[in-house]
Order: C-alpha cells, then structure tokens, then sequence
C-alpha cells in the first residue's frame, strides 16, 4: 500500500495514477496530520512525501518521519517533477523495498539455520555421550536413539552436512 502526502490540488488524480500504474492500494493525505493519522492506523509500504512540506513543516514532518515504520520513503517535488517522474520514482522505490526484504528475509533464515544446526550438533553429542554411559536402561537408550534419529533427521532437512 502506498501513501502520498501533499498539499497539491492533482493529489487525488497522483494517487489514481499510482495505483493504477503500480497496482497497489493508494491513499492521499492532504498534509502531514493527515498522514501522522493514517501512518498509526496502517502500516505502508512506500510514502511518497512531497518535498515543499517537508521544508515548509519541520517539526510535523519529524512526526511522520517516526510513524513510517518500515515504509519506504520518496521524497518528490511535485512543483518540478511530472506524473512520469513520480510513477518511475515510486516503482523504484517498490523494487528497493522488495530486493530488501528478501536480503532480509534470507539474512533471518541463514541465521535461523546456523543456531538451529548448532542446537542439533549440541543434541547429537549429548545423544552420543549419553549412550556411551555404561548401564543405561534399554528403555532409555530407546527413547536416546529415537532423539538421535529425530536430531539427525532434522539436520538432514535443514541441509546441514
């Protein structure tokens, strides 16, 4: 979902293009309260932010600056950029946040198995260690093999070696 924040009387017309051209949900904010409301209501994933309210509002657009939360911001300055310009510099925008959260994305995942596999390497020897105790009940030693399969297992499908 996009937002776009200006004063501009094309606003509406802004917002219409960019939803029709990058095919997301778009909403205008016609100034910065505005879009400090809609900012705490739904989270976005780009705000288009025009330039001239930003200059003009200092301490409001701090404020929106610390609702954006994980959306992306461009900046435009709709007194010299036409709609081509904005489409292009949203769509970039879009393309940015996506490459992002998937390096992100796959950053949590490799970290994810890197502790994973540790824990399981962790589980393996206590299994080995645990079965080299002599006098261990079969009972036992049955529900250590099955941890030690079950261990094993799960390495194997985290493609651990």
């Amino acid at each position: 979902m996009i937002l776009l924040i200006t004063t501009s009387a094309r606003g509406l017309e802004c917002a219409a293009t960019l939803k029709e051209s990058t095919g997301n949900e778009t909403h205008w904010a016609e100034n910065l309260s505005q879009a400090v409301a809609r900012l705490r209501e739904q989270s976005y994933s780009t705000v288009v932010i025009d330039q001239f309210l930003l200059e003009n509002e200092p301490a409001e657009s701090d404020q929106v600056l610390e609702h954006l939360g994980t959306a992306f911001p461009v900046y435009v300055n709709f007194g010299v950029s036409g709609m081509e310009r904005l489409v292009r510099e949203v769509r970039s925008a879009l393309h940015r946040r996506k490459r992002e959260e998937t390096q992100a994305r796959r950053s949590v995942e490799q970290q994810f198995r890197s502790e994973m596999c540790e824990s399981l390497t962790s589980m393996l020897l206590s299994c080995e260690l645990a079965m080299s105790v002599p006098g261990v009940p079969a009972p036992a030693a049955e529900k250590i093999r099955l941890i030690d399969n079950l261990a094993r297992d799960i390495r194997q499908r985290l493609g651990a070696a």
